[in-house]
């Protein structure tokens, strides 16, 4: 399995840059964690958009999902080229009614996942657990042949997120704020409380992503690396975990 970062900015995007979304690939398939705002400029350095497979979507804030429009005129155009007949599939849990619909287009096909129910797509598989955030929001843990990785999504603090981190060779987690900062009312976590999950869920990596438009992301990690001693990075774009 293979992971690269596409966006990794919370909020709006820094210039030349993206907010979330990641690439992840194994074999053939290749799918996409969120689509934020600008994502679909900086994914065709690395794919083009007809390879794509599926989109998976944590949650509908616009800062994970303000690219899908452009993906679906992308992927129209695709069909228009002749480059493929298919309909793009973009998974999202149905909390939302009128932003699940509009995932449907005429080249791409909306797909309810069912957070307690799992889901299957290609090789990989992927749990959910619902998050504390504003909007319902979705934590992904993804696993192909015995590599896992697990993505908070959008999310403060909470105990449950341990368990479902458990073991994983990667956890992604968000870092909106640094130590000493409150994310409980904003639904987001600190450095210090991300060292800590990766600490007690016993990870292999920390990947701090969603990350803030101010201080010195620097800090970030030393911050993180108080509690978790295991390998500890910036998600920037381009970043790559990849087990064969």
């Amino acid at each position: 399995m293979k992971l690269t970062v596409i966006g990794s900015w919370g909020a709006y995007p820094a210039a030349n840059a993206a907010t979330s979304c990641y690439l992840l690939e194994h074999k053939d398939w290749k799918i996409l964690i969120d689509l934020g705002s600008g994502a679909l400029s900086r994914l065709q350095q690395y794919v083009t958009v007809d390879q794509i497979n599926a989109v998976v979507l944590s949650h509908f804030h616009h800062d994970h999902v303000a690219d899908v429009g452009s993906f679906q005129y992308a992927c129209l155009i695709d069909q228009q080229l002749q480059k493929h007949e298919r309909e793009v599939p973009i998974y999202a849990a149905r909390d939302d009614d009128s932003a699940f619909l509009a995932l449907d287009h005429v080249a791409t096909d909306a797909r309810a996942y069912k957070p307690d129910e799992g889901l299957q797509i290609g090789p990989f598989s992927f749990d959910f657990i619902q998050t504390k955030h504003p909007k319902p929001c979705y934590a992904m843990r993804i696993s192909v042949e015995g590599t896992t990785i697990v993505y908070t999504a959008d999310t403060s603090y909470f105990a449950e997120l341990t368990g479902f981190a458990e073991g994983a060779d990667l956890l992604l987690a968000e870092s909106s704020f640094y130590y000493g900062m409150d994310g409980s009312v904003p639904g987001h976590m600190t450095s210090e409380e991300c060292g800590k999950l990766a600490a007690d869920a016993e990870v292999q990596q920390l990947w701090l992503t969603h990350l803030p438009h101010f201080g010195d992301h620097k800090d970030l990690v030393q911050e993180a690396k108080q509690h978790f001693h295991g390998s500890v990075k910036l998600a920037e774009e381009g970043l790559t975990f990849q087990i064969d």
